[in-house]
């Protein structure tokens, strides 16, 4: 209605205001919004959750004694690990023990278990010809000058019945891990045979012993670096070309301690080692140093130990024929003969074998029937000490 129709003196009634509902629900939500906002924020700042609200979880800690506690400890070094509890500490089976192996160029350490000595089971040892060492006793030349080689050798009758017969020293190495190969030794082969062990066997001083009481001359093998070590590994404390003199004597102590008896020492692998006078050298100084012999097994043509055995005075043999390089019967019988025949022409051969069930067996049957054609068996030391004095 316009002013036009409107009655004088008076006026128009004012419109009713209309509401409307969605401005109303979104005017509502927005405060909503903002009292959240300020709900967290004022959360945040009287709160301090440096988490920010995220899950965490609770654990009891132990009281941290203080300094005037009679019980205090000092805290370990934040760079040295704590010592494991002594429940955790690792047992070694009965009759082990466990050495670290350094490699001498990478510096990698690897725990190894092998035999423990039986000190408790010591052959019979002559105590003047024992030197202390920090990896227990070691062979030495005794106060009188008496030297292992000459007090260890074996007497031999048969030599001083035939002293012109052409003679022959045979090494059976590899012994003394085996307890069959072992035991196959020491019933089938005759006396004046050598006998070499190797270091890790177990009760190495009582088969030393029984070795020794049926006329054995025993010899201790020691490991050498081959040309493919680390693939081809003779086992803990290898005498390494990438270590130094020092260390190397330090293996060769270890290894001098593991037995006691033996006339002497012969290399096990070694074809590396052997072959580089510069780390060979005081290897075999400390031999001689100890009244001891040196064997080689033959089996490298490039050893250096004959040159370095001469020039330090060091009784040495060398063997002549590897018996088993082919370890069948048939051919172990024919290098008995190549070894036969090389004692006639030269009248003195060194044989070498491993302790093969079949080496063994052949061997013994050869050296029974070799005294009826004038061969005379020979302990390895009779070879060393002509070698020496020649």
């Amino acid at each position: 209605m316009d002013e036009l129709h409107t009655p004088l003196g008076k006026e128009e009634e004012p419109k009713s205001r209309r509401i409307s509902v969605p401005r109303l629900a979104s005017q509502a939500l927005a405060g909503l919004l903002s009292l959240a906002v300020l709900g967290f924020v004022l959360w945040v700042a009287l709160v301090r959750d440096p988490l920010g609200g995220e899950p965490t979880a609770s654990a009891p800690i132990p009281p941290v004694q203080t300094a005037d506690s009679s019980a205090a400890k000092p805290a370990p070094k934040p760079d040295a690990p704590s010592a494991p509890p002594a429940a955790a500490a690792p047992v070694n089976p009965p009759g082990t023990q466990t050495i670290t192996i350094i490699d001498g160029s990478s510096g990698k350490r690897q725990e190894v278990q092998i035999a423990a000595s039986e000190s408790g089971k010591r052959s019979a040892a002559d105590p003047k010809l024992l030197e202390p060492s920090r990896h227990g006793p070691i062979p030495r030349i005794g106060p009188d000058g008496s030297r292992p080689a000459d007090i260890y050798a074996r007497k031999n009758a048969q030599e001083r019945a035939n002293p012109d017969g052409p003679q022959i020293a045979i090494v059976i190495g590899g012994l003394g891990i085996s307890a069959t190969s072992t035991a196959d030794a020491l019933s089938k082969l005759p006396p004046n045979v050598t006998f070499a062990f190797t270091p890790y066997g177990n009760d190495l001083d009582n088969l030393v012993g029984r070795a020794r009481d049926k006329g054995h001359e025993v010899l201790l093998q020691i490991p050498m670096e081959p040309h493919d070590y680390p693939d081809n590994d003779p086992g803990p404390q290898t005498l390494l070309t990438s270590v130094s003199a020092d260390q190397n004597v330090d293996r060769l102590h270890w290894l001098l301690s593991r037995m006691q008896g033996y006339v002497g020492i012969m290399n096990f692998m070694g074809a590396r080692f052997t072959a580089h006078d510069a780390v060979l050298a005081p290897v075999l100084r400390e031999v001689a140093r100890r009244g001891l012999i040196y064997v080689d097994d033959g089996s490298s043509p490039r050893s250096q130990a004959a040159q370095i055995a001469g020039a330090n005075k060091l009784p040495f043999a060398k063997a002549d024929v590897v018996l088993d390089a082919v370890p069948s019967a048939a051919e172990i019988d024919n290098a008995l003969k190549r070894l036969e025949s090389v004692a006639r022409d030269r009248g003195i051969a060194v044989g070498y074998s491993s302790a093969l069930p079949a080496s063994i067996d052949r061997i013994g049957k050869w050296a029974k029937a070799a005294q009826g054609r004038g061969i005379v068996l020979i302990p390895i030391s009779r070879v060393a000490v002509k070698t020496g004095s020649s």
